[in-house]
């Protein structure tokens, strides 16, 4: 599995990069956002997906491991391919996206070529589902109690849409220590997804 590729851009086309690595130039299906960043001569890091299929195999990139991570769970969604979910990602900052399936604004989702109210409705349903049952997983390891109990939830589920574990624990203790904060696990979440949009 190709985790990542860093070389020379050979080619910009109008929905990939050719990256140049020790003579192999590799192409990497990539948004708007990437595409635009990138230069043909200069040096460039994507962090990859790597599809394999029996009927194909695609490399996809993005410039960040959250904008992969959310690209993956998306991919767990029936119905959401990978030239969706990158439309997706594409969109808007991975925390907006995010906290738009946390609060069920479906209307982020169907803006977005290619997905309907149906799919739209489908994304929210099994996102939600899954960012809540980290949260359980992870209160179950504990008494689930107290701040540091509540702490866990959050980071749980913020790894289980992507983040790193010194980013979830990081925007969860920005989230915990404010006292507007609610007591549900999605509230908590919401919170820790605003504090990774200031950043």
């Amino acid at each position: 599995m190709i985790a990542s590729l860093e070389g020379q851009v050979g080619l910009v086309t109008a929905d990939s990069i050719v990256l140049e690595i020790a003579g192999v130039g590799y192409r990497v299906f990539a948004g708007p956002s990437t595409l635009a960043a990138a230069r043909e001569g200069a040096r460039l890091k994507l962090h990859t997906h790597h599809l394999v299929r029996e009927d194909a195999e695609a490399l996809y990139g993005f410039r960040t491991p959250e904008e992969l991570g959310f690209f993956e769970l998306l991919m767990t969604v029936t119905g959401v391919g990978p030239r969706v979910a990158l439309a997706i990602v594409s969109t808007r900052p991975v925390p907006d996206l995010q906290l738009a399936i946390l609060q069920g604004d479906e209307a982020v989702l169907t803006s977005v070529s290619g997905v309907g109210k149906k799919l739209a409705g489908r994304v929210v349903l099994e996102l939600k589902e899954k960012v809540a049952a980290a949260g359980m997983a992870v209160a179950v390891g504990g008494d689930g109690r107290g701040r540091d109990g509540a702490e866990s939830e959050v980071v749980g589920a913020l790894q289980a849409l992507g983040y790193s574990t010194g980013e979830a624990r990081e925007a969860a203790r920005g989230a915990i220590g404010s006292s507007a904060v609610g007591d549900s696990l999605e509230e908590r979440v919401k919170a820790a997804l605003r504090v990774l949009r200031r950043d």
